[in-house]
């Protein structure tokens, strides 16, 4: 695990990579190249964990020396590629130099699909005079990158390209995101610079200073819905899949830990992970100070790490530091997002990170397997699409449900034709004319149509690249996985966690086991009462009821409250925030916190200005 940074044709990008030592403190590397009439520079931070020898050091050059590649992440399944290889001989026993003779050996375009893991891969290939961008197809590990001309910088996170370019922000993303509480991939919050997408790879072609073209490798997975059978051999089949990929995640030559939460997820990855473990796993937890028993997780983790013979570390937060730790999870992050679990996994990292340099997550369950309440709608979602002509009458009589934020999402869900419109509005956190509403209007020239054509891009992007899905109930799930996980809650995972130079895997989101998830008739996965059938009746092989069957407390932070405690600290923040207030109409933005002072929960809308709030400061000329 590691930061990649390089350039085609850009000067100095060394001086930016400090930018991103973070990501790996164990070494760094860089390394220039002339193709043609092309500079290419490649350079890498990183932190040590398979083949912790010089050999396994970055760029790194292929067998032949006709390739060069930076990468972060881990391919479990790199041994396996190996042996595809013949006779080549290695230096060292790491995922990087097999990937890359991998690559050399069978072409990075056509084989891509075939890893396992969790990357980000910039890949040099000095004899086609090709240069490729690539990202794991769950956007596991982030991937950004601004094109102009002949011109390409790339970078594993935000800031080196923020300094080397001086970015304006795109307001429409801005506003955008505050609908969907995050910025989908392809977009960024600044102009002209991108993500790589979910499970893309990108071919600039050096010989024409152009990109040649872009492939959505995710898009090739099996019949996506619709796969029946006996439940029991099915569940078998899922259990096999589930164990192999806790298994292969235990690949490093470093100690491992988990983040343990209260819930069936990260237990049944420990349960596994320990009995595949020769030593105890150390887990982590974090809670909170004062009475939050509704969501604090530490006495339901106590009694999982109890049960699975553990070694617990705990640790609680209050509401002291509260805005401050805003604040500084904001500039890590780099993107805003409206997700207060950002809060606890910034103190969970820092926790961990003083253990072990790698840690498992349950992250992943609840987006493939439709774990969240919301899902429990669809199938009444499907069929009042059904019966569209009503929708008129929903919009005359929204101000009767506005308060009722997940009632909004449903009816305005109801409406659109397509299928990636009505996702969308199901997702949204904020009405548009709730939006616009706080907007500045003496200052800002912003209006209905930039939030359109943010939403509009976004839907161009996921007509043209996903499958034809004919039931909401598998293609809002396909979705989700593919944009709110990997841009929102992978995202922040990612960041936070690499902040403090800790590897975070996510078994959950292995290839074959989502695959086999994704291929199932939604029956098998939720339905209008419960979510995760089939996860929780494997569960059930390793885990006792009082664990499967527990209350989901979902990974939260108590900021609803502590919101309302600290009220008053909020506006003062953003009264003082000259460059918030020339976008926002701060009165309107203090009507939403007196509305949540009130009763009305708007704790994910506020948290959301905060982050806009800091993000605009400092991008401040």
């Amino acid at each position: 695990m590691c930061g990649i940074l390089g350039s085609i044709n850009f000067n100095n990008t060394t001086d930016f990579l400090h930018k991103i030592s973070h990501r790996g403190p164990d070494a760094n590397g860089d390394q220039e190249f002339q193709i043609g009439e092309h500079h290419v520079h490649l350079l890498h931070h990183r932190l040590s964990i398979v083949d912790l020898s010089e050999a396994g050091k970055q760029p790194m050059a292929s067998y032949d020396q006709q390739s060069n590649m930076v990468f972060n992440g881990e391919i479990y399944n790199h041994l396996e590629l190996k042996e595809t290889l013949g006779s080549i001989e290695f230096r060292g026993h790491s995922d990087t130099e097999t990937i890359i003779n991998y690559f050399r050996k069978n072409s990075i375009t056509d084989t891509i699909d075939q890893l396992n893991g969790i990357f980000a891969i910039a890949y040099l290939d000095n004899h086609q005079k090709k240069f490729h961008l690539a990202r794991d197809r769950f956007g596991i590990k982030p991937l950004y990158y601004f094109f102009d001309g002949n011109r390409l910088l790339f970078s594993s996170e935000l800031r080196p390209l923020q300094a080397c370019l001086r970015p304006s922000l795109d307001n429409g993303a801005i506003l955008n995101c505050q609908k969907m509480r995050y910025t989908p991939s392809p977009l960024t919050v600044f102009q002209n610079i991108y993500k790589v997408e979910p499970g893309q790879i990108i071919t600039f072609d050096l010989n024409h200073a152009q990109i040649d073209h872009t492939k959505n490798y995710f898009a090739k997975n099996k019949e996506l819905g619709g796969r029946k059978g006996s439940f029991n051999q099915l569940t078998k089949e899922y259990g096999d899949l589930f164990e192999k990929a806790v298994e292969r995640q235990l690949m490093a030559d470093v100690d491992l830990g988990i983040l343990l939460s209260g819930g069936v997820d990260s237990a049944l990855v420990a349960a596994i992970a320990q009995q595949k473990s020769e030593q105890t796993i150390k887990a982590f937890t974090v809670g909170f100070e004062g009475d939050h028993s509704e969501i604090d997780e530490i006495g339901y983790a106590s009694e999982t790490a109890n049960i699975l013979g553990l070694d617990h570390h705990i640790k609680k937060i209050g509401v002291g530091d509260f805005l401050q730790s805003i604040k500084q999870t904001a500039k890590i992050v780099e993107e805003p997002i409206a997700t207060t679990s950002i809060i606890p996994m910034y103190y969970l990292s820092e926790l961990a990170a003083s253990h072990v340099k790698v840690v498992l997550s349950g992250q992943g369950a609840d987006e493939p397997l439709g774990g969240y309440d919301k899902y429990k709608a669809l199938p009444y979602l499907e069929k009042a699409r059904v019966f569209r002509l009503l929708s008129p009458l929903f919009k005359v009589l929204s101000p009767l449900y506005r308060k009722r934020e997940n009632l909004r999402r449903f009816i305005n869900a109801i409406a659109p034709k397509d299928q990636v419109s009505a996702w969308m509005e199901f997702n949204s956190i904020s009405s548009s004319s709730d939006i616009l509403r706080m907007i500045n209007s003496e200052t800002s020239s912003l209006k209905l149509s930039d939030l359109e054509l943010q939403q509009n891009l976004i839907n161009d992007v996921w007509q043209q690249r996903s499958p034809q899905i004919q039931s909401i109930k598998d293609s809002f799930l396909f979705y989700d996985v593919r944009t709110m996980l990997a841009d929102d809650l992978l995202m922040y995972t990612d960041k936070i966690t690499m902040n403090f130079g800790l590897e975070c895997r996510v078994p959950i989101l292995d290839n074959d086991l989502v695959a086999f998830i994704e291929s199932l008739d939604s029956s098998f996965k939720f339905n209008s009462k419960q979510g995760k059938i089939i996860h929780k009746a494997f569960a059930a092989e390793y885990l006792p009821s009082s664990i499967v069957d527990r209350k989901k407390l979902g990974f939260k932070s108590p900021t609803e409250k502590w919101f309302k405690e600290k009220i008053h600290d909020i506006e003062n923040v953003l009264d003082k925030n000259h460059a918030f207030k020339e976008f926002f109409d701060i009165r309107s933005v203090k009507e939403v916190l007196l509305r949540h002072q009130k009763g009305e929960n708007l704790e994910k809308q506020i948290f959301l200005l905060l982050s806009i709030g800091y993000l605009l400061a400092e991008s401040r000329p």
